[in-house]
């Protein structure tokens, strides 16, 4: 068994799907990004899981609901937190 490979956290999916969602990866970049996704999911409880079926099968709407709360709550303080320190496409600008 390797880890990395069987086991996930399922917020990742959840998050991901919100920054498609808002379309955040046309307004930062890479790295940004990638600060995003680690400041959203600190804030969040992990929920553990291998197979993303599993969690589908037996998550209740209302759980399913909660859960995705979470997640944009979690973004919408992310963002703020950027929005204080700019992207790192702007603090390369500065820096020049």
């Amino acid at each position: 068994m390797k880890l990395h490979d069987d086991v996930h956290n399922y917020y990742e999916k959840l998050v991901l799907e919100e920054i498609d969602r808002q379309q955040l990866q046309h307004m930062y970049d890479s790295d940004t990004l990638a600060d995003l996704c680690c400041t959203v999911l600190n804030q969040l409880p992990p929920r553990y899981i291998r197979f993303d079926v599993d969690m589908a099968f037996y998550l209740s709407t209302a759980e399913a609901e909660q859960m995705q709360e979470k997640v944009e709550a979690a973004v919408k303080v992310a963002l703020s937190l950027i929005a204080k320190r700019g992207s790192h496409a702007q603090t390369r600008e500065q820096s020049r």
